[in-house]
C-alpha cells in the first residue's frame, strides 16, 4: 500500500502541521512509513502552501506526490493549483466555504465537503480548520485510525490547547460519518 496525500491551503492555516500530524499518525501511532514535505508560494503567509505526505507500508524510497491519490483543500488557490492533478479514482476533501470545486470533481471517486473554518470559527478558534480537516481525512479515507491521529494531534498542538484540539478533531471525524464510502462525485456538506 502506498497512498499520496496533499494538503493545501494558505499559509498561516496550519497546513505544514497539518502534514505532519497525518505524517505522524501514520509512522508513530499505526506502524506504517510516512514521509512529508512542504511547499510554500513565494510570499509565504497568505499565498498558497502545501504539505506532500505519502504513507506507505514499506519504505518509501521517493518522498514526493508524483501520483495524488488525495488532496485536501481549504483554499480556492491550492485547490485550482492541485485539483487538475487528481485521477478520475481520486479522492478531493474540501472546505465548502472556501473552495468552490467546479463540475469536474464528480467525476472523482469521492468529492466530500466539510465546513472546517466555520466550525472552528463557532469552536472559537478558526485556526483548527487544519485540525477538523484532518478529522473529516481521517473518517473519509482510513489511511490512519482515529486512535492514531488523536494521539498525533495529542503530542503535536501547543501545550493547555489539547483538548480542544482533539474536540476540533472529533467533529470533523463527526462530519466524515455522514458521508458516504465510495459515493463517486458525492458532495456533502
Amino acid at each position: 500500500m502506498r497512498k499520496e496525500i496533499r494538503i493545501t491551503g494558505f499559509g498561516g492555516q496550519g497546513i505544514i502541521l497539518a502534514g505532519y500530524i497525518l505524517g505522524k499518525a501514520a509512522s508513530v501511532h499505526d506502524g506504517k512509513q510516512a514521509t512529508m514535505v512542504q511547499s510554500y508560494g513565494p510570499e509565504a503567509r497568505g499565498s498558497a502552501c502545501a504539505a506532500q505526505v505519502v504513507i506507505a507500508d514499506e519504505k518509501i524510497h521517493d518522498p514526493y506526490v508524483r501520483r495524488q491519490e488525495i488532496l485536501a483543500a481549504l483554499s480556492q488557490e491550492g485547490f485550482d493549483l492541485f485539483a487538475p492533478q487528481l485521477g478520475r479514482d481520486g479522492v478531493l476533501l474540501y472546505d465548502e466555504d472556501l473552495v468552490e470545486r467546479g463540475d469536474g470533481a464528480n467525476e472523482l471517486a469521492l468529492a466530500a465537503a466539510v465546513p472546517a473554518t466555520r466550525t472552528a470559527e463557532k469552536m472559537g478558534r478558526r485556526m483548527a480548520a487544519n485540525i477538523v480537516m484532518l478529522g473529516f481525512l481521517t473518517g473519509c479515507t482510513g489511511l490512519v485510525s482515529p486512535e492514531a491521529m488523536e494521539q498525533a494531534v495529542r503530542t503535536s498542538v501547543p501545550a493547555g490547547t489539547e483538548e480542544f484540539n482533539l474536540s476540533a478533531l472529533r467533529q470533523g471525524l463527526e462530519y466524515a460519518a455522514a458521508v458516504p464510502q465510495g459515493a463517486a462525485g458525492r458532495q456533502s456538506g
